[in-house]
């Protein structure tokens, strides 16, 4: 059976200890100038601006990180307070304030598809990836997405990537072909990582 084909971000399973992810995160802000739509998975960062903050100094202000080398992350999406104007609405729009519940663990593992542009072979665990963002997050499911980029910025071993590729997921009908779900963790974490160009550096190159 092949692949599914849709990206769903990034999904806490698991600490690197082999203990569950017991559901623990931060509660983060996010500013109504913010213009950027956000969906449940999404690979979040600290809020560059000066202006953006939440007002009482209280919660981390949060943006959606890059794709690229260097995006540093700060931790992901797994949730949302509830819209008081739409109690429905499982993602936030553009431009809406709001908190989000944040995985900010720097150990935790996480599931996430890849792009399926290209399929990653057996040497894949070990390298080092980047996000693939072209896909935008579902209005209906509130889902990310975010996916793991095989073709432009394929993995490798870069230590400014911010994903760091573990192994195949082991869960029912995930094989090893287009659209496969890996178990990453996050190189270049904001409560873990130097720099953009200190994270966890891969074993292998493409």
């Amino acid at each position: 059976m092949a692949n599914q084909t849709k990206p769903f971000g990034l999904r806490p399973v698991r600490h690197l200890n082999g203990s569950p992810w017991n559901g623990a995160t931060e509660l983060c802000y996010i500013s109504g100038s913010y213009a950027t739509a956000l969906f449940v998975g999404d690979p979040v960062q600290l809020d560059t601006t000066l202006t953006d903050k939440d007002d009482t100094a209280m919660r981390t202000t949060i943006i959606k990180a890059g794709e690229g080398d260097g995006s540093l992350v700060y931790g992901v999406i797994t949730g949302f307070m509830p819209l008081q104007t739409d109690l429905a609405k499982n993602y936030n729009p553009a431009s809406t304030e709001r908190y989000a519940y944040v995985c900010t663990s720097p150990d935790v593992i996480y599931h996430i598809r890849d792009c399926g542009t290209t399929a990653l072979t057996d040497v894949a665990p070990g390298q080092n990836a980047v996000f693939e963002t072209a896909t935008s997050g579902s209005t209906v499911t509130g889902l990310s997405g975010v996916a793991l980029d095989t073709t432009d910025d394929p993995p490798e071993a870069n230590a400014s990537n911010p994903l760091r590729i573990l192994r195949l997921a082991n869960l029912p009908n995930n094989e090893l072909a287009a659209y496969a779900i890996w178990e990453v963790i996050i190189s270049l974490h904001q409560l873990r990582a130097e720099s953009a160009t200190n994270g966890i550096l891969g074993v292998t190159s493409a």
